[in-house]
């Protein structure tokens, strides 16, 4: 029984090259989550600041995106995947010695970038690994795996931020990062060019100018949906720490209580995509995560805002791997590395979008305030993708996904 279980990991195309590091990933992203605002406030930064700070990230990735789906078709999947991710690694380390905000800044742009190349890389792979009937239970359980790392690393970070300071979860990350750098060496087979065909035929310019009225649809739906998927874990950890006067322990239980509610959800999430379709999946995981930030300025305590911030996980936990999933399907194979390429820069300037609002309202107004502008992002979202996203699973597939 040990040797099958052996050789189906070895056989299985997605378990230990994709799976096994994306959680321990998803556990290392899950340990900064609670800490992180609190990390750059201690710089002194205002609310406008933290959310500079949070999406330089974002911005970072934002800036490659589109380079590196075209630098994809040059290194392959291996080589891309390892330089992005020894970049990411490397400086989200470097935070552990940063000596003001603007090094902050910097060394979570840098971070950005890698992450970039290493995410549309481990995107294209999913894309090519599974058939569209399958896709979207495959793809949301690799949703799922990021939500369970999620769900494991704020409890972690926040205990270990309180017993030993805000920057030892930071040296963390980079003991499960080492690891997940291991197993992508070893188990992601390598290749040379990702899709044969020549660069300037199948262009990135070439990409956007075929599929510009698809990608202002769908792109302009997930702008809005990933703006309130990003801005979720910059208001939470504010409002608990500054508006209720939560400790660093209480948020970091708060965030894993709804990412545990969150992960439940990825298998029934998976099979309702390919079961009746991508927006049966969706179209409602943006509206609830839109009651639950409308919902957020109500709250009065830790108990309040654990049942408030697990609504929002359901939602989320609900249109679990739903936007790579979407844009997989959307992708046309001959130009696939250059769009989603662009697909995750329309997506990653949602999540760049995201701590802006928060940061930039609640210096304007009030934090409160920052989860109505998020709640209508939400709306927005919704309505776009019912409205104006074509269908990606047709009933020939739904019959063969039966």
């Amino acid at each position: 029984m040990k040797a099958n279980m052996l050789k189906t990991l070895k056989n299985n195309p997605l378990i230990l090259p994709i799976y096994a590091p994306t959680l321990l990933l998803a556990f290392s992203r899950g340990l900064l989550i609670p800490i992180l605002p609190l990390y750059v406030r201690d710089f002194g930064a205002s609310y406008g600041l933290i959310g500079m700070v949070l999406a330089a990230q974002q911005f970072g990735m934002l800036v490659a995106d589109m380079p590196a789906g075209v630098l994809l078709r040059q290194l392959g999947r291996k080589r891309a995947m390892m330089v992005g991710l020894l970049t990411l690694i490397t400086t989200t380390i470097l935070l552990f010695w940063a000596r003001s905000v603007y090094e902050a800044m910097a060394l979570r742009f840098v971070s950005g970038l890698g992450m970039s190349l290493f995410n549309i890389a481990r995107h294209l792979y999913l894309a090519e690994a599974v058939k569209q009937t399958t896709r979207g239970r495959a793809i949301a359980l690799y949703g799922g795996i990021n939500r369970i790392g999620t769900f494991l690393g704020p409890a972690v970070g926040g205990a270990a931020a309180a017993a030993y300071g805000l920057r030892l979860p930071f040296l963390l990350y980079g003991v499960a990062g080492g690891t997940a750098v291991i197993l992508t060496l070893i188990f992601v087979t390598r290749t040379g060019a990702v899709i044969p065909g020549e660069t300037q035929k199948h262009g990135l310019l070439n990409t956007i100018k075929t599929h510009y009225r698809l990608l202002a649809a769908a792109g302009t739906a997930q702008l809005f949906a990933q703006t309130v998927r990003a801005g979720r874990n910059v208001i939470i950890p504010l409002i608990g720490a500054d508006v209720l006067g939560l400790d660093v322990q209480a948020i970091g239980t708060i965030i894993s209580a709804a990412a545990a509610v969150d992960m439940t959800l990825f298998y029934p999430a998976g099979w309702v995509m390919d079961r009746f379709g991508r927006k049966f999946a969706i179209v409602p995981s943006f509206l609830i995560q839109a009651t639950g930030m409308a919902l957020l300025p109500l709250a009065t305590g830790f108990t309040t805002l654990l049942m408030i911030t697990c609504l929002i996980g359901f939602g989320n936990g609900v249109g679990s791997g739903t936007m790579m999933t979407l844009g997989a399907d959307l992708a046309p194979t001959a130009t696939r590395s250059e769009f989603l390429g662009t697909w995750r820069f329309i997506g990653d300037g949602g999540f760049t979008l995201g701590p802006i609002i928060v940061g930039g309202v609640a210096d304007l107004l009030v934090l409160q305030t920052a989860a109505l502008f998020l709640a209508g992002s939400g709306i927005l979202a919704g309505l776009i993708f019912a409205r104006f996203v074509p269908e990606t699973l047709k009933r020939h597939d739904m019959q063969i996904a039966d």
